[in-house]
């Protein structure tokens, strides 16, 4: 819109400076008048272009917001599982000289483990306010 403005007036000019001020003067006065509205559309073009553009980064803004936290939740997501693995990966190694193996408490006390290592994380970001 705007090039077609410029492109517009550009000739508006050119057509009010070929003719001369005693033969056109009904001619002329149209040709200000055209000159004034395609400025006035110039300005209004230059106003929607500004709203649009101040619109556009508004939303951007939001969805920018939208995706850190989303990003947030998975990191935080991903540090509560990590030592639940770590240990179940631990305990999990088929090696023939692990002596917590062979104990009959060793199971129920690795699970206990593995949730209160997945839980700790969990309350630490929960009181932190970053869930």
């Amino acid at each position: 819109m705007r090039e077609s403005l410029l492109t517009i007036m550009r000739m508006l000019t050119f057509l009010t400076q070929s003719m001369d001020n005693k033969q056109h003067k009904d001619v002329r006065a149209h040709l200000k008048t055209l000159v004034r509205d395609v400025q006035s559309l110039q300005d209004h073009a230059t106003f929607v272009a500004t709203k649009v553009s101040y619109l556009q980064d508004g939303t951007l803004g939001l969805i920018n917001n939208e995706q850190n936290n989303i990003i947030k939740i998975m990191s935080v997501a991903s540090i509560v599982f990590l030592p639940p693995t770590l240990f179940a990966s631990i305990w999990g190694m088929n090696f023939h000289h692990m002596p917590e193996l062979d104990e009959t408490w060793t199971y129920p006390f690795a699970l206990v483990i593995i949730i209160i290592s997945g839980i700790l994380p969990y309350v630490y970001f929960k009181r932190r306010g970053w869930l």
